[in-house]
């Protein structure tokens, strides 16, 4: 698993080991915090660097190294 601090989450970059439309490096542009606690972390939004494109995912999957390492390799 990866080790991630979420406090350093923004604006981190990442790979992801399975390229989808060929969007292969991503970068964290937005965190998602709950409703509930302003300091909770539930998602975030990807941006692919090849096209701008935005996707959201649980914060959680970026642990997975099966699926994203991180930095841009």
């Amino acid at each position: 698993m990866n080790q991630i601090n979420p406090r350093k989450l923004l604006h981190s970059k990442w790979t992801a080991v399975q390229p989808t439309k060929k969007r292969r490096h991503f970068i964290v542009t937005k965190l998602i915090l709950s409703p509930d606690s302003d300091d909770l972390i539930v998602g975030c939004e990807l941006e692919a660097v090849i096209d701008k494109s935005v996707t959201e995912i649980n914060w959680k999957q970026l642990k997975e190294k099966n699926y994203w390492k991180m930095g841009w390799r």
